[in-house]
């Protein structure tokens, strides 16, 4: 990635960063998330955050020890989870004097003329009142991202919508490995210049036991976003701390380089 000086980025957050193998909150890594985006707030770069785990959350908050399967109830967990996640991130970013904003959109706000343009307006005004978007889709009444993804894909839509410098993608590995992370000898792909049919070959796996995501719709939001010229980084988010590195020009992770 280039070194320079970013004015906009985009930040998402998979299940498996926020929340514990019990599906509660991981009150430590929100912390830590919470402080390092607050601080990169603080240098001048403006930064919207698209938050998954509000189904993770909402299971644990009620005592689920799995995530259930079907529709219904992972609709009626988010509603549960999101107050819980909202609560928890407009507490801790106020510790640190920013106020956030809750977004939650369908595909079908994304793909109508009039609602995109309502959500880009939207986004501008937050980012004018330094405000931190907090984005998720409204799992209430809609389905695709509850079955296909989670968040990877709304991630890159958000960063192509408000037309930001970078999308970092923070997940539970420490990027895209050139075979199974599990087997020995695999090693992070520090850099990637073309999106190839093999590289999904290679992505193939399963998310964790709260999240839906894994590597194959992270590939697919670094292709969504490096289409639209926007650099993609998939990393570790054990530490949030290497947003910094990121944002120094320096290699963390999988840097999926932007179409010129």
């Amino acid at each position: 990635m280039d070194n320079k000086d970013f004015k906009r980025i985009v930040v998402k957050v998979g299940t498996s960063t926020l929340t514990h193998d019990t599906g509660k909150t991981n009150i430590r890594q929100m912390k830590k998330l919470v402080a390092v985006l607050s601080d990169i707030v603080n240098s001048g770069i403006e930064v919207a955050l698209v938050s998954s785990g509000s189904i993770g959350v909402g299971a644990g908050k009620i005592g689920l020890e799995k995530r259930p399967n079907d529709t219904t109830s992972k609709q009626a967990l988010s509603t549960i989870g999101q107050c819980e996640l909202m609560f928890m991130y407009d507490k801790m970013f106020s510790e640190y004097g920013h106020s956030v904003g809750q977004v939650l959109v369908t595909k079908r706000n994304v793909e109508q003329e009039e609602t995109r343009k309502n959500l880009i307006n939207t986004f501008e005004k937050l980012f004018e009142y330094g405000v931190v978007p907090i984005i998720n889709e409204n799992d209430a009444i809609a389905i695709e991202e509850i079955v296909f993804g989670d968040n990877d894909t709304l991630s890159a839509i958000v960063a192509k919508l408000v037309g930001a410098d970078a999308l970092m993608i923070l997940t539970d590995t420490d990027g895209l490995y050139d075979k199974d992370p599990s087997e020995e000898g695999a090693k992070v792909i520090p850099v990637v210049d073309t999106i190839t049919e093999s590289l999904f070959e290679v992505a193939g796996g399963r998310g964790s036991k709260f999240g839906t995501g894994g590597m194959i719709t992270k590939l697919q939001a670094a292709q969504i976003a490096t289409e639209a010229g926007i650099d993609t980084v998939v990393c570790s988010g054990d530490k949030p701390e290497n947003l910094y590195k990121v944002l120094e020009g320096k290699q963390v992770g999988t840097l999926f380089k932007k179409k010129d």
